[in-house]
């Protein structure tokens, strides 16, 4: 399949585009600096042809699930949320400069990094849950790592509340390595316990450096043919001499095929890789989770409201300075990508300038050319 492009940056307000960090389905992200305070931010970004009600209405409930929960220190941080002057939906949130998918591929994770992984992250889902929604797209790719090295969780894109609302059409995260027997039954879209297979299956991912139940034959991989060794749930051991007993049985039961039989809650889990993380002589990672008081405060999200909020049409002057430092950018990007450099214009001060210069030359050999006629030279 052909990746998509990255279509040209928008132009923000107090920002200074950089270069793009990835694209998907629906959205962009690039990498900004805004001006004040001076930092580097990351700015998530709706496609042009991806822009229409429900793919609004998805992006809302994302900005405000994030700025909600961006408060715990395991959940990736949101800054603003706006729209840019050429109309695209947009949020700018704390930039990550890795991810836990992108690290397990490069060589094994210790065994204390991953527990330490998995308390925090549990932490935040279990927070999240208090507060009444579902993450429902729990992988390595989706826990991403911060500037100071600390794991956060990230992408609630496909989130939903966890009492299901009549109103939309829901929409299923089928990310096939770590998500539940249930759900790709299609028997329930998201649940708590689902998201305590899809974490186990993610920490299990980290530790063995594959995903659960994949083959080493990559023929066997297929999508469906994955579905179907996930579907029988058959749990098979990392294989690892330093990941204990206590450790395989966490992950065998936050992977049970009946969800009844895995730990109730993400607190649960938390708790019983702490235990691990004891046994080994480490010390438990904190685990952070939100007061009954701050989960049952504010509005609740509406994941079907699809009207604009506010006055956020941004106001940036598309001929400024700004803008053409951003088409410059972009068009260097192009460059590095094709090889081929779109004709530019030249900027007005310079065709002003050569404009002088060429009028007064030929002012001057007219002026010669009448003092020759009349004699004087």
């Amino acid at each position: 399949m052909v990746r998509r492009k990255a279509a040209a940056p928008p132009i923000l307000p107090g920002h200074s585009y950089i270069r793009p960090l990835g694209s998907g389905g629906f959205a962009d992200v690039y990498l900004f600096e805004q001006d004040m305070p001076r930092r580097v931010v990351a700015v998530k970004v709706l496609v042009d042809d991806a822009v229409n009600p429900d793919v609004i209405r998805t992006f809302n409930a994302e900005a405000d699930i994030m700025a909600r929960l961006s408060a715990h220190a395991s959940i990736v941080t949101i800054y603003q949320a706006s729209i840019s002057a050429d109309g695209r939906p947009y949020f700018v949130m704390e930039y990550c400069p890795d991810n836990m998918s992108a690290k397990y591929k490069k060589g094994q994770l210790p065994v204390a990094e991953v527990l330490d992984t998995g308390v925090r992250i549990a932490a935040a889902l279990e927070t999240a849950h208090r507060s009444g929604l579902l993450h429902r797209d729990i992988k390595p790719s989706n826990i991403l790592i911060t500037s100071l090295g600390t794991p956060v969780l990230a992408d609630f894109g496909v989130a939903t509340a966890l009492e299901p609302l009549d109103t939309h059409d829901e929409v299923f995260a089928m990310s096939v390595p770590w998500s539940s027997p249930e759900v790709l039954d299609q028997r329930v879209t998201g649940s708590v316990a689902a998201e305590v297979w899809s974490l186990g299956a993610t920490l299990y991912t980290l530790l063995a450096g594959r995903s659960p139940f994949e083959s080493p034959d990559r023929e066997k991989n297929r999508r469906d043919v994955l579905t179907a060794r996930v579907v029988k749930a058959k749990y098979t051991s990392i294989g690892r001499a330093d990941v204990t007993p206590r450790i395989e049985g966490i992950l065998a039961r936050a992977m049970s095929k009946d969800p009844a039989a895995r730990q109730e809650s993400m607190h649960a889990l938390a708790e019983e890789l702490r235990w691990a993380q004891y046994e080994l002589g480490l010390p438990p990672t904190t685990l952070e989770v939100a007061a009954p008081e701050w989960a049952s405060a504010g509005v609740p999200v509406d994941f079907a409201a699809s009207a604009p909020r506010g006055p956020v049409i941004s106001t940036v002057n598309k001929d400024s300075r700004r803008a053409a430092r951003a088409a410059q950018a972009y068009t260097q990007r192009r460059l590095d990508d094709d090889g081929v450099l779109p004709a530019r214009a030249a900027a007005p001060w310079k065709a002003a300038l050569i404009g002088g210069l060429v009028g007064a030359g030929v002012l001057g050999i007219v002026g010669v050319a009448a003092l020759f006629a009349l004699g004087v030279l």
